[in-house]
C-alpha cells in the first residue's frame, strides 16, 4: 500500500481516526464528506489511481457467482493490523442509481482472518460474527446490500504462510 499514491489512516467527519490503512482505486472515498472523488482531497490532493482490469474482472466474475450484476469501478483496500477494526456501518455513498439498483458490494480478503460483523438495516439489529479466512468472498447486495457490518477484531498469525504478510487486506468492490 506503499508507492507513488501511498495507503494512509483517514480521518472521518467529526474528527475520529479510522483503525485500517487505506488505499482507493477507481475512486476515493472521503471520509469527511462521505462521498466518492476523482482526487484525495481530504489527505494529499493525489490523483486516485485506476482500478486494474484484472481486478475488476475478478470482482465482477465473484459476484457473478453469486447470481448478481456488478461492473466494480473502484475498489477500497483496507489494510488492518493486528489492532485494525472497522465499526458497524453501511456501505451507502455509491450513487443513487447504484444503491437503487442494489448492485452488490464484493469483499474479498487477504491474510489473517477477521471477524466479521453482519447485521441488518437498522444500526441496533442483531449482528451475526462470521469469520473469514484468507481467500474467502464475501459478497452482499439486492435487499441485503444496505445491511451494517463491520470488523470487531482480526486473529494475528492465521494468514496462509505461503502469504508470507502479517494482518489482514481487504479488497470491496462497488460500482459507483
Amino acid at each position: 500500500m506503499d508507492g507513488d499514491v501511498p495507503g494512509y489512516v483517514p480521518t472521518v467527519r467529526g474528527g475520529g481516526v479510522m483503525h485500517v490503512r487505506m488505499l482507493c482505486l477507481g475512486r476515493h472515498w472521503n471520509g469527511k464528506l462521505y462521498q466518492y472523488e476523482p482526487t484525495r482531497s481530504d489527505f494529499d490532493g493525489l490523483a486516485v489511481p485506476p482500478l486494474p482490469g484484472e481486478l475488476r474482472e475478478l470482482a465482477n466474475e465473484i459476484a457473478a457467482s453469486a447470481g448478481m450484476t456488478l461492473d466494480a469501478d473502484l475498489c477500497i483496500m483496507n489494510y488492518y493490523d493486528a489492532a485494525g477494526r472497522m465499526g458497524v456501518h453501511q456501505d451507502k455513498d455509491e450513487s443513487d442509481v447504484s444503491l437503487a439498483a442494489g448492485h452488490p458490494v464484493v469483499s474479498v480478503s487477504i491474510g489473517d482472518a477477521a471477524r466479521f460483523l453482519f447485521g441488518g438495516l437498522r444500526r441496533r439489529d442483531p449482528v451475526d460474527a462470521i469469520r473469514l479466512e484468507s481467500g474467502d468472498a464475501f459478497v452482499f447486495g439486492g435487499p441485503a446490500r444496505l445491511r451494517h457490518h463491520g470488523v470487531s477484531r482480526i486473529v494475528p498469525g492465521t494468514a496462509p504462510a505461503e502469504l508470507d504478510v502479517q494482518g489482514r487486506f481487504n479488497l470491496t468492490f462497488r460500482q459507483y
